[in-house]
């Protein structure tokens, strides 16, 4: 058994090894090919920064173009074989933070890496499946219409029946959305239409990868539930749960999203393009379901099961309210509380990021570090700034998943932006990206749309600790040990699901 593993170890870094050898010989051929094109392409790109930073509007640009991703005339040598070498990476990083190296079991590992791959190839390739996502994406971007139904009555003018030009900001459009979608999934909870949902991801999470059903239970309520209400579900099991089983209902916390924010990310990426909007709602709904077995996968080679497991899959009754209007009023009361504490964190992060570039700007102009960043960046940065920092310090990761190398500096900001702040300010400034056009290569928003899908960030760690703690006192301590390496494995998550797919879109 110990030589079979080690066969698969050591497959592993011969995997590895050949995919880079192949990645740089390939490599090679394309950057001597593409020589002429590279003054073009820094042309256009330094354009579209100037663009950004003199605040001019291009009304001769496409926006609504910029996502073509109807890209699915094969399957990219180049592509696969990036994929490959950054799938390799991201296990590898995981295996170097393993709390028990010998004990990893890669069958899990495997299936978990199978899991992803066939939802991927699913949604992309098979019609039916992507029928099926096209018609929940469908269903999330018609309860955005019905939001704004809410919104028009409480904010529009009784002069033109309409709401104002000048009133048309972010608390109007999109923090209502938080609070509806809380207010409806609360019904849904209490009509036990999430329930059966739940049960039947976690029956097939639980045969496929083995897992306990308590675990397999929190992981896919996570893919409609926030972090702190899919434990919830299992409130009555985490006194009794073993050390993987907590690492696992932590990271699947932190590498997926909640339905309600899920749609504010639709409307932001989406704007008032119908058809980028179900794009988007189709890539968001599948990131946030390929974040489901990549959780798994990250979190059985950080803390592997070591011990046996009760696989029977149980819902416990969870009481959303005594009747629907009590479900109802719950759920706006519970959005509100959410809607208000969002609001209060952008205003706040985007406050400390301004007062860290003002620092860093002044540091800059005093040693001329700021000239220096115009040059080494070839414009696209003009000062030394948090998003300069953290778009280079996260750019060779980027590379190494399959990002196009004009624009891993841009998603290795996003990436950091996620980390330090939140999903929130990162999906922001990826609107705001993607609207400058800025972007060399529109896979790159779709990489980063699943990329940025979870709660893995510094704040998550304070969340789960009160949250999940409350629930299980005696797992507190435990919570704490384990709440950075949760951060890490729901970031390299996500950061799957963004290489598989970027591996299958070419």
């Amino acid at each position: 058994m110990i030589k079979k593993k080690r066969n698969i170890i050591i497959l592993f870094f011969l995997t590895g090894f050949f995919s880079l050898t192949v990645l740089g010989f390939v490599g090679k051929q394309v950057e001597d090919s593409a020589k002429n094109n590279t003054v073009e392409v820094e042309k256009i790109i330094n354009q579209e920064f100037d663009t950004i930073l003199t605040h001019e509007s291009d009304s001769s640009a496409d926006k609504g173009n910029i996502l073509q991703l109807k890209r699915k005339s094969g399957f990219k040598p180049m592509s696969i074989i990036r994929g490959i070498f950054g799938i390799f990476v991201l296990v590898l990083i995981s295996f170097a933070f393993s709390a028990n190296r010998k004990k990893i079991n890669w069958g899990v590992v495997g299936k978990g890496l199978i899991f992803q791959l066939l939802l991927a190839l699913g949604v992309l390739y098979v019609p039916f499946i992507e029928a099926a996502f096209d018609f929940v994406g469908a269903g999330f971007v018609l309860i955005l219409d019905f939001t704004n139904a809410g919104t028009d009555f409480l904010f529009k003018s009784f002069v033109t029946n309409q709401i104002e030009i000048g009133n048309v900001n972010f608390v109007v459009q999109i923090l209502p959305t938080i609070i509806f979608f809380s207010a409806l999934t609360s019904l849904l909870f209490y009509l036990n239409i999430i329930q059966y949902i739940v049960f039947g991801l976690a029956w097939i999470m639980t045969k496929f990868m083995k897992l306990s059903g308590a675990e397999s239970l929190s992981v896919a309520g996570n893919i409609f539930l926030g972090q702190t209400e899919s434990p919830l579900m299992i409130k009555a099991y985490l006194p009794k749960m073993n050390n993987s089983e907590i690492m696992l209902v932590m990271m699947g916390g932190m590498a997926t999203l909640a339905g309600g924010v899920l749609a504010v990310y639709i409307s932001f990426l989406g704007g008032d393009d119908p058809v980028q909007r179900m794009l988007f709602a189709k890539h968001l709904l599948t990131a946030s379901v390929m974040a489901a077995p990549g959780a798994v996968v990250v979190s059985k080679i950080l803390v592997p099961q070591t011990e046996d497991i009760d696989s029977n899959v149980k819902i416990p009754r969870e009481e959303a309210g005594k009747n629907i209007l009590d479900a109802i009023s719950n759920g706006t009361t519970q959005g509100l509380k959410l809607a208000v504490n969002v609001a209060a964190m952008l205003l706040v992060f985007i406050a400390f990021i301004a007062m860290f570039n003002y620092i860093s700007k002044s540091i800059g102009d005093l040693f001329h570090l700021n000239a220096w960043v115009t040059e080494l960046t070839d414009g696209k940065y003009t000062d030394l700034s948090l998003q300069f920092v953290l778009g280079y310090i996260f750019a060779p990761l980027m590379w190494l998943i399959g990002v196009d190398s004009h624009d891993i500096t841009l998603v290795g900001r996003l990436l950091g932006e996620k980390i330090i702040m939140t999903e929130f300010i990162g999906y922001v400034s990826l609107a705001e990206m993607k609207e400058a056009n800025v972007f060399a290569d529109s896979k790159s928003i779709i990489m980063a749309t699943y990329m940025l899908c979870g709660f893995a960030n510094f704040a998550s760690i304070g969340i789960q600790i009160g949250g999940i703690g409350s629930l299980a006192p005696t797992k507190r301590i435990l919570l704490s040990k384990y709440g950075m390496r949760a951060l890490l494995g729901g970031t390299i998550a996500s950061l799957l699901s963004a290489t598989i797919i970027g591996a299958l879109i070419g």
